[in-house]
């Protein structure tokens, strides 16, 4: 192997997710901070969980609350 060419390897590297060390494993990085784990993600838990990303669920709800489809077909 050449010197000084391969990135420094950590054989301890924490895995953090919110706020707490999850795991460790080798990495090039000292430590990683993530926002889905095998511990939390529904594929591996089977529990189904609901992700709502600012708000988009909600700013569908008022858009189409009501009689929204009927102020359509009064247009045409």
């Amino acid at each position: 192997m050449k010197a000084d060419i391969h990135p420094t390897y950590y054989p301890e590297c924490k895995i953090h997710f919110r706020g707490e060390v999850v795991m460790t494993c080798g990495a090039t990085v000292p430590e990683m901070h993530v926002e889905v784990w095998s511990g939390s993600h529904p594929f591996f838990t089977g529990k189904s969980a609901f992700v709502d990303t600012a708000g988009r669920v909600e700013k569908f709800q008022r858009k189409f609350a009501g009689n929204y489809f009927d102020k359509k077909k009064k247009g045409k």
